[in-house]
């Protein structure tokens, strides 16, 4: 089964983020240009919370705010859900599905090391599964 850094490794490690006084617009338009669906929002070298398109869709539009007006803490989620890189991506995606997140911060230690999102997870435990499947097919038939 893979863990975490594992999927780190093969995807890589970029951190996308902005902080929390960033104009929200500034912040949709980076995912945009990234084609990614959420920031990490880091103060102080700090990883504080995560901002998604979830977060702009239900705390700023449904809301009637202004992205050019609205501030990233004001809708970022927080406190933030993290996971060990040593942990099993199998565990990654219970967590995401018990928090109803998209985007998990993976750590080592208290450091920052990289984000997988659901997709990410999904797949790899697909490909676990599948080569499970594999060898048990190899071990009843001989």
């Amino acid at each position: 089964m893979h863990t975490i850094q594992q999927i780190l490794e093969t995807k890589g490690q970029a951190i996308h983020s902005v902080t929390p006084d960033s104009i929200v617009l500034d912040a949709i338009r980076s995912m945009a240009e990234l084609g990614i669906g959420a920031l990490l929002v880091i103060k102080d070298g700090e990883p504080v919370g995560m901002m998604s398109e979830r977060d702009y869709a239900r705390k700023v539009i449904l809301e009637g705010r202004q992205s050019r007006e609205t501030r990233v803490e004001d809708i970022m989620s927080s406190p933030l859900i993290t996971i060990d890189q040593s942990a099993k991506a199998r565990e990654g995606l219970a967590l995401m599905t018990e928090k109803r997140i998209r985007h998990l911060p993976v750590m080592q230690g208290e450091r920052l090391v990289g984000v997988v999102s659901i997709g990410d997870l999904v797949h790899t435990v697909i490909q676990d599964q599948k080569h499970l499947i594999e060898q048990l097919e190899r071990y009843v038939s001989g």
